[in-house]
């Protein structure tokens, strides 16, 4: 995973960027169009807003792309409950305490919010960098034929997301699934998620990352 970090220091609060990680969801410049504006440089000023709403704006960045440190060292992150929206054409928000994997157990990532790539064509694998839109890729992120067992009661425990190695993201861990406007969810404590693109039971996995050779 690549990453380009950026730092915009206020009076309170330092904001950090990840270029790398940005794929526009614009959570940032419709919440708080004051402190975040592109068309300015730097494009953002923390000092332009109360510090707790600069840190309620940066908290619903789908990405993570945006991170924001006190002046006393501290951030107030803290997921009560871990859960993956499914957007349509587009790629899985992740949030949660979660540890990102290798297919042998070796961290790569630890976070808190993440938007992993699901069209199979992701050149910052695993996380999303805004390709499915040049591929054309699809999917309305509905259920059909979901296997996911019951979830327990308690998401305190985390989230653990492994890379199978060129397969599908196996996830463990109390989690809740949604579709697209959350009209539908499915919960679990485990289930294997499509990153490959060619999955006919989008957004689970039904094995075709084999057929098409996918690499991941």
């Amino acid at each position: 995973m690549k990453e380009k970090l950026y730092e915009y220091a206020g009076e309170e609060v330092t904001v950090s960027y990840d270029l790398k990680r940005c794929i526009h969801a614009a959570a940032c410049v419709k919440g708080l169009p004051g402190v975040f504006d592109p068309a300015k440089k730097p494009w953002v000023s923390p000092d332009e807003a109360a510090t707790d709403t600069v840190a309620e704006v940066i908290l619903q960045c789908p990405t993570g792309a945006l991170k924001y440190t006190l002046s006393d060292g501290k951030t107030a992150e803290v997921p009560e409950e871990n859960t993956v929206d499914v957007v349509a054409d587009g790629p899985l928000y992740v949030r949660g305490n979660m540890e990102i994997t290798g297919a042998e157990g070796t961290v790569v990532l630890k976070d808190t919010r993440v938007a992993l790539c699901r069209c199979g064509a992701s050149e910052n694998k695993p996380l999303c960098d805004g390709r499915h839109n040049k591929v054309g890729f699809a999917d309305a992120a509905g259920f059909e034929n979901p296997k996911v067992k019951p979830a327990g009661e308690d998401a305190s425990a985390g989230l653990t997301i492994r890379l199978a190695e060129n397969g599908p993201l196996l996830v463990e861990g109390v989690h809740t699934v949604y579709t697209a406007g959350r009209a539908e969810h499915v919960e679990g404590e485990k289930c294997a998620l499509c990153r490959c693109g060619a999955s006919k039971n989008k957004p689970f996995c039904d094995g075709a990352h084999k057929a098409i050779g996918f690499t991941g």
